[in-house]
């Protein structure tokens, strides 16, 4: 009867050890799904984001490749590689939500919401006012 206590509080103390991974379970570099480019997620404070660490090709003509698509002019001159792309996500318990996402093939930021599926597959849902009006996407984890 005395190793009910202990087995009891021991199983205990693993739940919150594992919920407290499970939320920067997140962090990572993460390959999109066209194989074009790796963000890598990553912490301040309590919220998520998420830059372009690797393109497949981060040059043109030489140069790097910039942020041309871009609707505010002053930021059109930056390079994308390493471009901070996700931004202020929080962990609900679930999910990460309330970020965006930036996408430099058009220079619109949408509305997102990461889920992981499992350990090694995050799907990345972006749209435009409510979560129902958008488009999911899955990105592998980079080992």
């Amino acid at each position: 009867m005395r190793k009910l206590p202990f087995l009891m509080l021991l199983f205990l103390a693993v739940s919150f050890s594992a919920l407290a991974q499970n939320k920067d379970a997140i962090l990572g570099k993460w390959l999109n799904p066209s194989g074009e480019g790796q963000i890598e997620i990553y912490k301040k404070g309590d919220k998520y984001f998420g830059k372009l660490a690797w393109m497949k090709e981060p040059n043109l003509n030489g140069k790097p490749k910039l942020d041309a698509k871009n609707p505010d002019e002053n930021l059109q001159k930056r390079a994308l590689l390493n471009l901070e792309i996700l931004k202020d996500f929080v962990y609900d318990g679930s999910k990460w939500t309330d970020g965006t996402i930036y996408d430099p093939k058009s220079g619109k930021t949408y509305s997102c919401n990461l889920s992981l599926k499992s350990t090694d597959v995050l799907n990345v849902r972006g749209y435009v006012g409510i979560s129902l009006l958008g488009r999911s996407e899955t990105f592998r984890r980079v080992k």
